[in-house]
């Protein structure tokens, strides 16, 4: 690994923090990993953290004018919260999986928008956890709702090692090889 540690403004950390906890508890809810615990136990974690956390956190990242990352952390945050405030609710599977599809459209527009690798691959890993958990829901395959969770996990844990990096100065970026010796025949 590179040395080249982009520390990030403390309002993407924090909202790194608030995301990858909040897919790392919904994820594994979804994995049946940790007997007894469901996708319906990260409804508090989604609520306060990825919602109200990380919806504050994007305004902050506004009036710092960082325009991507507000609008990621406001966007995914009232995500959340709408996910959580309805949860328990009595809507059918092609309705929850329509809200899943319409929330992977967004995560799809942060995926392209920011420059960050660890950012694009945290945002790349939840939309295919969204979009896999809409069909899931379309479909009634319980089987697929697991591996979304999964992707849903590896997008947690991206996000909080990008949060985790910037705090410890840890590498962020993978080495960059020269081309030595390579000619173009032309």
């Amino acid at each position: 690994m590179d040395n080249d540690v982009s520390a990030g403004s403390n309002t993407t950390i924090v909202g790194r923090l608030a995301l990858g906890i909040t897919l790392l508890a919904f994820g594994l809810g979804y994995t049946d990993l940790i007997d007894g615990v469901t996708a319906t136990d990260a409804v508090s974690v989604a609520h306060y953290v990825g919602g109200v956390a990380l919806f504050v956190a994007g305004l902050f990242a506004f009036r710092d004018r960082d325009t991507v990352t507000g609008t990621a952390f406001s966007a995914i945050g009232a995500l959340w919260f709408t996910w959580a405030v309805s949860a328990g609710g009595q809507v059918s599977d092609n309705a929850a999986g329509l809200f899943l599809l319409l929330f992977a459209l967004v995560v799809l527009s942060l995926t392209v928008a920011v420059g960050d690798p660890l950012a694009k691959g945290t945002y790349g890993l939840f939309l295919v956890s969204l979009v896999l958990l809409a069909i899931a829901q379309f479909a009634g395959n319980d089987g697929l709702a697991k591996v979304a969770g999964w992707f849903a996990v590896a997008a947690g844990a991206v996000a909080w090692y990008a949060a985790t990096a910037a705090l410890a100065q840890w590498p962020t970026a993978l080495p960059r090889r020269a081309a030595r010796g390579v000619t173009v025949a032309g």
